[in-house]
């Protein structure tokens, strides 16, 4: 589980391909892949470039024409699938993460 003040970041092991504004991110540890959307590539875009979840949520709130608490929950489902599949890591904001050698 995760908080909504926590960041998202991309595991090393995954490979990000985007094309037609959709996005396929592939583990390359278990080999599983997801295909998202035009809607779950722009959720995941915020994501993994704003400062945490939270953030994320407020600029998708401003750019989609949907009901917040439930883009909320859209949101965060994705989010929960990505990390049970290995493709995104959450962890507290003040974490630091250690670059790879």
């Amino acid at each position: 589980m995760f908080e909504f003040s926590d960041r998202v970041t991309v595991p090393h092991h995954v490979l990000v391909r985007h094309l037609d504004g959709e996005t396929v991110l592939l583990n390359l540890d278990t080999e599983k892949y997801f295909g998202l959307d035009s809607t779950g590539t722009r959720m995941w875009q915020l994501s993994t470039t704003l400062p945490t979840i939270e953030d994320a949520y407020h600029r998708l709130v401003e750019e989609f024409d949907a009901d917040p608490p439930l883009l909320r929950t859209h949101l965060s489902q994705l989010l929960t699938q990505l990390v049970e599949n290995g493709l995104l890591q959450v962890s507290p904001l003040d974490v630091e993460s250690i670059p790879a050698v």
